[in-house]
């Protein structure tokens, strides 16, 4: 079905003949259609009608990748001159079609009060002014502030509206005003299995979203299951970016702030239990995909949901630039908010320069944070410092029984993380601020009375009920992680020192596992309980006093300080330590650190599910949402580790890691794909089965079709063929060896003659002469896959035949493609062995030794693994050329 903005008027969604409007197409869009939407600006809410099915989804795509733009605002004209510099417009009540955001208030539960801020907003060029609550603010607004003000009220019927657009002409600029509340967003629950890929959603005037009300977003599945949002740039909504959340509950609506009868944290409880009777599980809610996604500038977040998270997997993703004017002050801000993030998996996402940055609150169980990179989400440089929850951290997990994993990760704001929980394990992370609000933080400030929060915990892997409890604090553990104690901004110890707040227990500014001073570790606890037992005057304050704390592997740089019971650690306070984080070019960042000069291996041991144990609270093991155990073998970028793994993130000993590239149209780096050959063999096992069923009867062959698509484009890896014979794969290499024209091998059940190979890090590519096929191969992990279509950007050429050490190197690549594919007729073993030998001879002169294995190759130069396109440069003898070209599929004869 085909939409376009351009189109001289609207058609009937044929190529020849698009739709002018999305929302034409979402009318009619059935279950394996595909929307594909043409450049331009579409001012709309998109509202799908029909659900797809997990064999045959409705896909909504971008035809070029941020080309559609689906906006909910309008540009308006017909402004008047008022007074000095400010502007008037009057709009009538029809202008909004029954949704006036210059009318409805940002309301809800856990929004600070003394907001009296609209859901609406203006805009100059794509800038947001900034609404004041009188036309005397409007008129002279206070020095400190630099945004342009903006105003209105309600006159006759009408709206009214003045602004200050800075001496610009709001007739000739374009100043537009929100008016739609989302941008895509079904109107009904259970509109199932939907993808939406590539566009750009901005400006809408959503509501504030706290877990007791109906969450919406700028874009969300709206209480469904199954959706893929993926490679879009979401910004500039009032509140939430994307709404993951909870589906309307009259009687709970923001029921704490609408009567004052109970308490919110009590209508939460009600909420989840509520939620649980009318069918709150994994058949019908969750197991949604936010990838590759670029969100920013919303006022509350850019991620929020409470309940319809569940089972859902949130990667790549940049979020930032979230709730930074602090407009909006409340208790669920921050770049992520999630409640009830049951087997949730946040990964490999970039979120800084926030409020704060990751907010798992209340049933954080099965979850899982690893691979992201945290910085700057704390209160901006010059800007005056507000204190309670505007003083933020990279992750905050609240009331929770867990067990909640944080691992591989790269903590750098000032704040950490706030801990109000239990039930958590600490795995192989860099931790540069302080761990806040241990042993507090968990009772709702009743005052007079005691007032603890119980919160549920579920069946493992599952969403029923299994019990309410408070939080005792401990139930921690902290393995193999670097603190490393950082400078701390002058105004912002001064700002906590005032109040009184830079305390163990509140905004502690030390880095390190001192908060957890005084908890037991498993063996004294267990003791104390032996203890209690035979006591029968106390025996019962065992069950509320705080739970243990195990450690092991840490290693304290820079004056972060280790708590009373850390075991096998290592500390050094002389060491004058650095951890900078730089661009290196745009859309990379590289952390540069010296740490590793002095970290030492002999202290730390692998870490797994056996060693993390269980959640006290729960009774559910630490272990992988499908109930395998943990493995922790891999690093932050896929790196394996050894018997002594490095503690932090990172198994290399480098001074420089690249820690973040802005995500690409390809797939996320293979090194980063959980149980690859699994899903390969499951993905072209579902293809025959899929063809087969072509071949049964004419009947089902449209079905058979649209599966057979859906699972490439779901399950595509290695050599399963592309789904459109259109699509081209871009790739980038740094070296191309050319000229390889004599050396073949057996792959598939033909002779596989290399023409060329190219080699970025552990990645080749090799080019087949007889066909135009192109076998990619990640040497350091035995994975390979095929690209009919492609187009390959190389920066230099080596001719293999002037460099004898280069022709071995081809040679042994081709050994390692025939053993992977199981072409190969005699002992894998065997020939690994002897090509290693010959091909070492002329390594060991530059110091590198080749590991060739029937499973991968690899390459160790003074005890650290290097990767191909660094030995290429360290052993060739022939000069290399310029490639000026770019080498298609499509012009093989013309290279």
């Amino acid at each position: 079905i085909h939409v376009s903005a351009k189109a001289i008027r609207s058609g009937d969604g044929s190529e020849r003949h698009p739709f002018l409007k999305i929302g034409e197409a979402a009318a009619i869009a059935a279950p394996g259609d595909t929307v594909l939407v043409a450049p331009g600006v579409y001012r709309e809410c998109v509202v799908p009608a029909q659900s797809g099915r997990a064999d045959a989804r409705v896909t909504y795509r971008s035809v070029v990748p941020g080309g559609a733009v689906i906006t909910g605002a309008e540009r308006v004209t017909g402004w008047i001159p008022y007074r000095g510099n400010i502007w008037r417009i009057v709009l009538p009540e029809a202008f909004f079609g029954g949704y006036n955001p210059y009318s409805t208030m940002i309301y809800g539960d856990w929004l600070d009060r003394s907001v009296l801020l609209h859901t609406g907003q203006i805009y100059l060029d794509g800038q947001p002014l900034r609404e004041v609550g009188t036309l005397e603010e409007c008129e002279h607004p206070a020095e400190e502030e630099t945004r342009l003000p903006w105003y209105t009220r309600q006159e006759n019927g009408g709206t009214v509206l003045f602004a200050d657009f800075g001496g610009a002409d709001p007739n000739v600029e374009e100043a537009e005003l929100l008016v739609r509340r989302n941008c895509f967003m079904p109107q009904e629950n259970g509109i199932d299995y939907i993808t939406v890929s590539g566009f750009v959603l901005q400006q809408a005037a959503t509501q504030w979203a706290p877990p007791t009300a109906y969450q919406d977003g700028l874009i969300g599945p709206h209480w469904s299951k199954g959706w893929i949002i993926e490679d879009c740039e979401i910004a500039e909504s009032r509140c939430a970016g994307i709404s993951l959340g909870k589906y309307l509950q009259p009687q709970n609506e923001n029921r704490s702030i609408r009567t004052g009868i109970k308490d919110g944290t009590q209508t939460e409880r009600d909420a989840v239990c509520q939620a649980v009777n009318e069918g709150w599980d994994r058949a019908h809610v969750g197991s949604h995909t936010v990838r590759r996604c670029h969100i920013h500038d919303c006022g509350q977040a850019g991620i929020v949901g409470h309940l319809g998270a569940i089972f859902s997997t949130i990667e790549d993703n940049e979020i930032e630039r979230i709730n930074n004017p602090q407009e909006l002050k409340g208790a669920e801000i921050a770049g992520i908010k999630l409640h009830a993030a049951i087997d949730v998996v946040l990964r490999r996402n970039h979120i800084h320069h926030c409020t704060r940055g990751l907010w798992l609150d209340w049933q954080a169980q099965g979850t899982r944070v690893t691979q992201n990179l945290f910085h700057d989400n704390e209160p901006e440089e010059g800007k005056p410092v507000q204190g309670g929850l505007c003083f933020g951290e990279d992750l905050f997990i609240e009331v929770s029984h867990g067990p909640t994993l944080v691992d591989h990760n790269i903590f750098l704001s000032t704040n950490a993380c706030r801990l109000s929980t239990q039930g958590i394990a600490f795995v192989h992370n860099l931790i540069c601020g302080g761990f806040t609000y241990v042993g507090e933080g968990t009772d709702n400030g009743a005052g007079r009375f005691p007032s603890p929060r119980y919160t549920p915990y579920h069946v493992p892997h599952d969403t029923r009920i299994a019990g309410f409890m408070t939080i005792l604090h401990g139930d921690a553990r902290f393995y193999n992680n670097i603190f490393v104690q950082r400078p701390v901004r002058p105004e912002l110890s001064s700002f906590l020192h005032q109040r009184g707040s830079d305390t163990l227990t509140r905004n502690n500014l030390i880095c390190g596992t001192l908060v957890y001073d005084g908890y037991p570790t498993v063996r004294q606890y267990f003791d104390g309980l032996d203890q209690a037992m035979r006591d029968r005057v106390t025996g019962k304050e065992r069950f509320y006093d705080h739970l243990p704390v195990e450690t092991g592997g840490n290693a304290f740089f820079g004056g972060a300080v280790p708590c009373s019971a850390e075991t096998a650690y290592f500390r050094d306070e002389e060491f004058e330590v650095y951890v900078q984080l730089m661009e290196a070019e745009e859309g990379q960042l590289v952390l540069h650190t010296n740490l590793y000069e002095r970290l030492p291996r002999e202290l730390t041991q692998p870490v797994d599910s056996g060693l993390l144990g269980c959640a006290f609270e729960s009774e559910q093991r630490f272990e992988e949402r499908d109930g395998a155990d943990l493995i922790f073998d891999r690093d932050y970028v896929g790196m394996g580790r050894g018997p002594h793994p490095l503690a932090g993130p990172f198994e290399d000993p480098e001074e420089a890691h690249l820690v973040w590239m802005t995500a690409q149209e390809e797939e996320p780096p293979v090194s980063f794909i959980d149980s690859v050959r699994d899903v390969r063999e499951r993905a072209v096992q579902a293809i025959r089965e899929a063809q087969e069923t072509l071949q049964q009867t004419e009947e089902s062959k449209e079905h058979a079709e649209r599966a057979e698509r859906e699972i490439r484009i779901r399950l595509g890896r290695d050599d399963i063929p592309e789904p459109d014979p259109l699509f081209v794969r871009k790739l980038q290499s740094d070296i191309a060896l050319t000229n390889c024209g004599e050396i073949s091998f057996p792959f598939e059940g033909a002779l596989f003659q290399i023409q060329d190979i190219f080699v970025r890090g552990d990645v080749c590519w090799l080019r087949d002469m007889q066909g135009r096929r192109l076998i990619e191969l990640d040497c350091a992990y035995g994975i390979y896959r095929s690209h009919d279509h492609w187009e390959m950007h190389t920066m230099e050429a080596l001719d293999i035949q002037m460099d004898a050490n280069m022709e071995g190197m081809v040679q042994t690549i081709g050994t390692l493609l025939c053993i992977l594919s199981r072409s190969m007729a005699h002992d894998a073993e065997e020939t690994c062995r002897s090509i290693s030998e010959r091909v070492n001879e002329g390594l060991e002169l530059r110091g590198i030794t080749m590991r060739l294995t029937p499973k991968y190759l690899k390459f160790i130069r003074d005890k650290k693994f290097i990767s191909l396109e660094d030995v290429i440069y360290r052993i060739n003898r022939a000069p290399m050329t310029i490639v000026s070209e770019v080498l298609t599929s499509e012009n093989l004869g013309e290279d």
